[in-house]
């Protein structure tokens, strides 16, 4: 019992991170229906610049500030540089696009920080809690408030604010949506913005536990996709449940079969339940591509 709460705890920690970065995914392909693969750059790109920041002896909480406001313009930039010159492109060509701004990104990141992994404080101190016969660290409790955190702000922000309405409207019908007054290339713009904003946080919440570099972006990328789509693409809550179902997958998976083993099994699993529910746990039974 004592394993299996601290494989458990592990899953759930490292779940938690493909949560936000799949709501990330979520948050872009809800609003524009374009799939970011760039996202785990965002992620990269939070937990690099929190190290520059503080080794520049920049107060630990303004770094913090700071390093979501860089990258959430610099998530801004891709949309009116990139995204926004490629409108009308089809899904395969937008998607490629993604893919080269990874790889652009991902090449800067090795020129400006190298290719060894750096280390970040933890928020807070980060002696081990003991639960029982297992132990989880502070940090690892801060990536499960965020997740928490970031869960119940976006369902204000779509489903509370005019903002998030707008957000809808633009996504079920541009053309009304302009009708109405809403600008769907401000609410595309935003969408990126806030997409960047949340593979920030991922970083930060993340950077202490594994050390940034400049490659970490690209499993990470990965895994929070296939939460995106286990869950549902559309889906913020199957976004969630995704990503902690992944993690728990990868934990058990390591502790009881084969640590080397635990990414075969986890997108074995993933496959098998995408054959009985091919849209994903909660996802809609057919998916488009939108315009702008």
């Amino acid at each position: 019992m004592g394993d299996l709460l601290q494989f458990t705890l592990t899953g759930v920690t490292i779940g938690s991170i493909y949560a936000i970065v799949a709501l990330g995914f979520v948050t872009i392909y809800s609003v524009t229906k374009v799939i970011n693969l760039a996202q785990g750059e965002f992620v990269m790109l939070g937990g690099l610049t929190m190290y520059s920041l503080t080794s520049a002896g920049v107060p630990y909480l303004l770094g913090f500030v700071i390093t979501i406001i860089v990258v959430s313009i610099l998530g801004w930039i891709m949309e009116y540089l990139l995204i926004r010159r490629a409108k009308g492109a089809d899904p395969i060509s937008l998607i490629i696009l993604t893919i080269g701004t990874a790889i652009f990104i991902r090449g800067i990141a090795s020129v400006v920080w190298g290719k060894d992994q750096l280390r970040v404080a933890p928020f807070t101190e980060n002696t081990p809690v003991n639960i029982a016969n297992a132990t989880i660290t502070p940090q690892a409790i801060w990536v499960v408030v965020i997740m928490l955190l970031v869960v119940f702000l976006l369902y204000i922000l779509i489903d509370k604010t005019m903002v998030g309405k707008a957000f809808q409207a633009s996504s079920v019908n541009p053309l009304a949506a302009r009708l109405m007054g809403i600008s769907p290339k401000r609410m595309s713009s935003l969408s990126f913005t806030l997409s960047a904003a949340l593979g920030a946080l991922a970083g930060l919440a993340i950077a202490p536990i594994m050390f940034p570099s400049y490659d970490m972006g690209t499993m990470l990328g990965i895994k929070g996709f296939s939460a995106a789509i286990l869950g549902g693409l559309g889906s913020a809550p199957g976004a969630v449940i995704g990503g902690l179902l992944i993690g728990l997958l990868e934990s058990l998976g390591a502790g009881y079969i084969s640590s080397g083993m635990k990414d075969a099994i986890t997108f074995s699993a993933i496959l098998l339940i995408l054959l009985i529910r091919p849209s994903g746990i909660l996802g809609e039974k057919s998916v488009g591509k939108g315009g702008l």
